[in-house]
């Protein structure tokens, strides 16, 4: 050997990023099928996908468990919107006391679970208040749980949206002899709406996961949502699969929500451009 022996070559940076991306699909695919070696197919199979119990369902989980659980979200992300509204105009008010009260709204309610909201809402309520009735019943008491949450979020998403809107539009309305209630009203709340819809369509999807909370409110079984249907048909039958069965319900709305959201804001961002 000589002492100027040729050096090993190096490798590139293009050969160096290939050989850590096949390490990481090999740790994937080694990590998959180990998992499913260990895996007891047909317990898996038994408890969580046997179709004789997902039979039991219908119609029952679409005609029942679908439509309240879509009834709720809707009824509470619109008293929210409403109340997320004034909230945020509340949190921009010149008036102190204004101020104070929805940020301390927005802080206390956005600090508290939602299962403490509908508990209190289903029992505090009553006791607090004896000869309150709620509108629909637990129709309305589901709608006020998710409201009361809700609201705290969208007047957090709205004031950001009101702020986001350029100074000079509310300048040049002023100078146009527009008060600046008509302002808002007319000129600035559009555009704001028009900027968060992507958050409030998220909003809209963690409302329709949270009305599985309307459980705790003692529904009737004509008032059951998706999530108490499949409770109840899984302690009957002593199988997971209505649990599966549900999910898949909350996924077919979930994911093109989702779906939406993102390409509302990618939209919005190529409008931004």
């Amino acid at each position: 050997m000589t002492e100027h022996a040729e050096a090993a070559p190096r490798l590139t940076r293009r050969q160096r990023r290939r050989l850590i991306l096949g390490g990481e699909y090999g740790v994937f695919v080694v990590a998959v099928v180990l998992l499913a070696s260990l895996a007891n197919w047909g317990t898996l199979k038994t408890n969580f996908a046997e179709w004789r119990v997902a039979k039991t369902l219908f119609p029952d989980i679409i005609t029942v468990g679908l439509r309240n659980t879509l009834l709720f979200t809707v009824t509470g992300f619109a008293l929210g919107l409403a109340a997320g509204l004034v909230l945020a105009l509340m949190r921009l008010s010149s008036v102190p006391p204004y101020r104070w009260f929805a940020i301390a709204y927005i802080e206390v309610f956005r600090g508290l679970p939602a299962l403490l909201i509908f508990i209190f809402v289903g029992t505090g309520i009553p006791i607090a208040f004896p000869g309150v009735e709620f509108p629909g019943g637990v129709y309305g008491q589901a709608a006020l749980a998710l409201g009361i949450v809700s609201a705290a979020y969208m007047a957090e998403t709205i004031r950001a949206g009101i702020e986001a809107v350029p100074r000079g539009q509310m300048e040049a309305a002023r100078t146009l002899g527009m008060s600046h209630g008509r302002a808002m009203r007319s000129i600035i709340i559009p555009q704001a709406l028009r900027v968060v819809i992507p958050p409030l369509t998220n909003e809209l999807v963690l409302l329709f996961k949270d009305s599985s909370l309307a459980l705790y409110l003692g529904v009737t079984l004509q008032q059951r949502e998706l999530t108490k249907i499949a409770q109840d048909v899984t302690g009957q039958q002593g199988n997971t699969t209505p649990i599966v069965a549900a999910a898949i319900c909350y996924l077919i709305i979930t994911i093109p929500l989702g779906h939406l959201a993102r390409r509302l804001e990618a939209r919005q961002k190529r409008g931004q451009r």
